[in-house]
C-alpha cells in the first residue's frame, strides 16, 4: 500500500514514517507540507491513500480531498488532525475524507484505520463519534428494527452507498432508501452519519 504523508510540520511527519515504516505492507512514498505540494505529489506517486492535516499553515487541508476527487486521482484520505471539532469533522467528510483519526490517537489506532479505510471502508475516531452520537439513554430502539433494517443499518456503518447495499442485500435501490428512512425515524436520528455511528456505539459492527 502506498501511502503519503501531508502534514506541515516535519516532526509530525517523521514520527509518522517511524511508524508506518515498520510495517512491511506499507510504502511511504513522500511528504508534502503545503497544497501545492501535495498535488504535485499525488500526481506524481499515485498513491494509493494519503494522511492529510485539516490545517496546513494558512491553508485548509480538506481542498486537496476536493482537488483529488475532481481528477483521475484514485486516492483515498484520512485526515489527521488535532481537532475533535463537530464541524471539521463534517467539513471533512463531506470533503470526501474515508476517515478522521486525532493526532492524540496511538500508533495502532492509525494502523487500523490505515487498513479499514485501504479496503473501502470508513473510520472516525472513538472521541468523535462519542460527541456526535447525542443518542438519549431512553433512545435504545434497535429492538424495534426489523432483520432486515439492521442488515441495513450494518451496512451503512460500513459506508456502503445504497447503490453498494442494495447490490449484497439483492434488493433495489428503491427498499434500500425506505429502509434507510425508517431506520432513521425509528432511532430518532438525523441522517446516515448518524446511523452508522449509534451502529459501532451498540456493538452491531464485528470486524
Amino acid at each position: 500500500m502506498k501511502i503519503i504523508l501531508i502534514d506541515d510540520h516535519p516532526l509530525v511527519r517523521k514520527g509518522l514514517i517511524s511508524v508506518l515504516s515498520l510495517e512491511k505492507d506499507i510504502e511511504v512514498a513522500g511528504e508534502a507540507s503545503n497544497i501545492k505540494e501535495a498535488l504535485y505529489l499525488m500526481n506524481k506517486q499515485q498513491p494509493d491513500l494519503a494522511l492529510v492535516d485539516l490545517r496546513l499553515g494558512n491553508e485548509c487541508g480538506l481542498e486537496i480531498i476536493e482537488e483529488s476527487n475532481n481528477s483521475t486521482i484514485a486516492c483515498k484520505f484520512i485526515v489527521l488532525t488535532s481537532s475533535a471539532d463537530e464541524c471539521d469533522f463534517r467539513k471533512a467528510e463531506g470533503a470526501g475524507a474515508q476517515g478522521y483519526v486525532l493526532k492524540e490517537a496511538l500508533p495502532e489506532e492509525l494502523l487500523y484505520a490505515i487498513r479499514l479505510v485501504s479496503k473501502g471502508r470508513k473510520y472516525y475516531d472513538p472521541i468523535i463519534m462519542d460527541q456526535l452520537m447525542k443518542v438519549p439513554s431512553h433512545n435504545d430502539m434497535v429492538e424495534e428494527l426489523t432483520p432486515r433494517e439492521r442488515d441495513v443499518l450494518i451496512a451503512l456503518s460500513k459506508g456502503l452507498c445504497n447503490k453498494d447495499i442494495a447490490k449484497n442485500l439483492f434488493v433495489t435501490e428503491y427498499t434500500v432508501k425506505k429502509h434507510v428512512s425508517q431506520i432513521l425515524a425509528k432511532l430518532e436520528l438525523t441522517d446516515r452519519t448518524q446511523a452508522a455511528l449509534y451502529a459501532h456505539t451498540k456493538g452491531l459492527i464485528r470486524i
